[in-house]
């Protein structure tokens, strides 16, 4: 079923994975696997899936081929079952029951291949009251309390893009439950279906909040605790161009390096004093006001009062420190996000562009031993 490995090719170096195409957060989840060197087929869908991008800008389908299939077919099922039979991983994110019926559900697969595992993505996940219902992101971290507690008290939450549901409570607690499960059915020959919903991965996330909320030392309020906002030495300030500088200084020494830079030394005593909170904010605000971002930038520059420019998405690629380690890089004319984290022995790389849909069937059908043709009709 699986190769070996072959140096600089990644960690999952032989491993197959079965893409069903969807959105959001299964072809992120299928991009990090491709990215650490899994042989990720994707199956697209004849007309490509809702919300799409230009496919040839999808940047979450790098590294993966592509063949299209209508499950709709008489034949579609049967085309994604040859795939299933020769894959370590499947990866779907169809609402509960829809791969059941389409013909392609956990009992279908693992008839096939009993030691596949079968990675589930979904909103709800696939029980409870709300499992058939349709969501995205920002309903899926407002249940969990998550969504509630980011942004200041006296205005709306706010919204940190998807970034905190579909990708870090979905995609990444997708990845760990499909590798954790394939070294379970390496181990015993037995796969098993991996349940992975956003509502679950997201409210994990919020683990050493709720000991803090248990143990009296976090405020069910936004805005009013020490990594939410409510701090004054851990947020955000304006500067003197409308722009942002990020602090963060919560320990004694670095929040006494921060006031000398400011020149604020006479509030070293606020620290921990609720009380004076209020003005120890005014003051920073008043001085950060007074000159640039790149001019405060260059004042923290070298220093440990763990102060950091905010870069907005194109400028982020250009900073000192991210280009020395590229954090970015530059594939097909498109700049995006290097693959992470990095391994000493089996470095990663974005080796190809975003796949187009159903370029890739001839060498799938090749390479997997494919014993009919997969439809390449789009």
């Amino acid at each position: 079923m699986t190769t070996a490995a072959k140096p600089g090719q990644g960690p999952l170096s032989g491993v197959r994975v079965v893409e069903l195409a969807g959105i959001g957060p299964g072809p992120f989840a299928a991009m990090l696997l491709a990215d650490l060197g899994a042989d990720v087929v994707r199956v697209d869908r004849p007309g490509g899936p809702g919300l799409a991008i230009d496919p040839a800008y999808d940047v979450t389908n790098r590294n993966k081929r592509s063949v299209v299939v209508d499950l709709k077919t008489p034949d579609g099922p049967a085309r994604v079952l040859d795939l299933a039979e020769r894959a370590d991983i499947l990866i779907e994110g169809y609402r509960p029951g829809v791969a059941e019926r389409l013909g392609v559900g956990p009992g279908e697969c693992h008839a096939r291949n009993p030691r596949l595992v079968y990675g589930r993505m979904t909103g709800w996940g696939q029980d409870g009251p709300l499992a058939q219902r349709a969501g995205h992101d920002v309903a899926y971290i407002a249940l969990t309390g998550t969504l509630g507690m980011i942004g200041r008290p006296d205005e709306p939450p706010a919204v940190p893009a998807n970034l905190l549901g579909d990708y870090a409570g979905g995609s990444l607690y997708l990845v760990v439950g499909v590798l954790a499960a394939l070294h379970h059915a390496r181990a015993t020959g037995t796969g098993q279906v991996v349940d992975a919903a956003i509502v679950d991965g997201t409210a994990h996330l919020s683990a050493m909040i709720h000991g803090m909320l248990a143990a009296g030392g976090w405020q069910d309020r936004r805005a009013a605790n020490l990594l939410d906002g409510g701090c004054p030495y851990y947020g955000t300030y304006e500067t003197a161009d409308g722009q942002y500088m990020a602090v963060g200084a919560l320990e004694g020494q670095f929040y006494e390096e921060f006031l000398l830079l400011l020149g604020l030394e006479d509030l070293t005593g606020a620290r921990k004093d609720w009380t004076r909170w209020g003005e120890l904010r005014e003051r920073i605000a008043a001085r950060f006001k007074a000159r640039t971002r790149d001019e405060w930038a260059a004042v923290f520059e070298g220093t440990d009062a763990c102060v950091a420019p905010v870069l907005s998405l194109r400028e982020a690629p250009h900073h000192p420190h991210l280009a020395a380690r590229g954090t970015f890089t530059d594939h097909g004319g498109i700049t995006q996000p290097a693959p992470a984290p990095r391994f000493s022995a089996t470095p990663t790389a974005v080796r190809t562009g975003p796949a187009l849909p159903g370029a890739d069937t001839e060498a799938v059908v090749r390479d997997w031993g494919i014993p009919t043709t997969v439809n390449d009709d789009s």
